[in-house]
């Protein structure tokens, strides 16, 4: 597996050196859970700004609005 080095703070290395308080059996499990979390919450808000923008655009757009609601009637029926 690639290794890559990074620079911590003090406060951050004393953090991950109590791993095994956290529940993790190393540095690089709680690391690599960190960033997966980073990650999640990343894309979280990707989604979330995507949403915003779609929404922005269907409630200026009159015409996009009744052809969503033809296609949802339809397709109920």
């Amino acid at each position: 597996m690639p290794q890559v080095k990074v620079t911590l703070e003090e406060n951050q290395i004393a953090f991950i050196d109590n791993h095994r308080k956290y529940g993790y059996s190393s540095r690089t499990e709680l690391v690599k859970k960190a960033i997966s979390l980073l990650q999640q919450e990343i894309e979280k808000q990707e989604l979330e700004e995507s949403a915003r923008i779609y929404q922005e655009i269907y409630e200026a757009d009159s015409e996009l609005q009744e052809l969503t609601e033809m296609a949802a009637t339809e397709w109920i029926d």
